[in-house]
């Protein structure tokens, strides 16, 4: 009972942090509100007792990811900033919210159609060890993950050295 609770109390949080982080004007309070959203999911992957999740979103994205986003922001310079005010149109909302449902009707037929419900609903509480864990993560087999993250390193560096080519101050000589 107390982790439904304890889920509950999350998940508003997590969805009222993301309610104001997408739509305040500041973008310091989004960056803020995104960390709020972050350090939920981490609390909620520590209710279901999946530590190491629960600590890489705290040390990678809570961490990480945000103060990434601050030093973007804080690197992008203030006039560049000041005269954006975006105008929202209602066809622009229409088709945001008509994207919404269908990828909300795709991904509840794909739940459907696999029986992912039923297979959630059967399983056992058995606990996957570290090791597999490591090897699924680092290992170049199928269905492992070291090339995919050799892939977001590449692009996240491609993306910081934009930033930097970005941010910084031409000589007008």
């Amino acid at each position: 009972m107390a982790n439904l609770i304890m889920f509950c109390i999350l998940a508003v949080i997590i969805l009222g942090s993301a309610i104001v982080c997408v739509t305040t004007k500041r973008i310091m309070r989004a960056a803020t509100f995104l960390l709020c959203v972050l350090f939920g999911v981490a609390g909620i992957y520590f209710i279901l007792d999946y530590t190491f999740l629960g600590a890489a979103q705290i040390s990678v994205y809570a961490g990480g990811i945000t103060v990434l986003y601050v030093f973007v922001i804080q690197l992008v310079s203030k006039r560049t900033l000041q005269g954006l005010v975006e105008r929202f149109k209602g066809k622009r909302v229409f088709s945001g919210v008509l994207l919404c449902v269908a990828g909300l009707l795709t991904v509840g037929l794909v739940l459907i159609k696999n029986n992912f419900y039923n297979a959630a609903l059967q399983t056992t509480d058995t606990e996957v060890p570290m090791a597999q864990i490591g090897t699924a993560l680092l290992g170049s087999d199928k269905y492992q993950y070291v090339l995919p993250f050799e892939f977001i390193s590449v692009f996240l560096l491609a993306c910081i050295i934009g930033g930097i080519m970005i941010a910084r101050k031409e000589d007008n000589k």
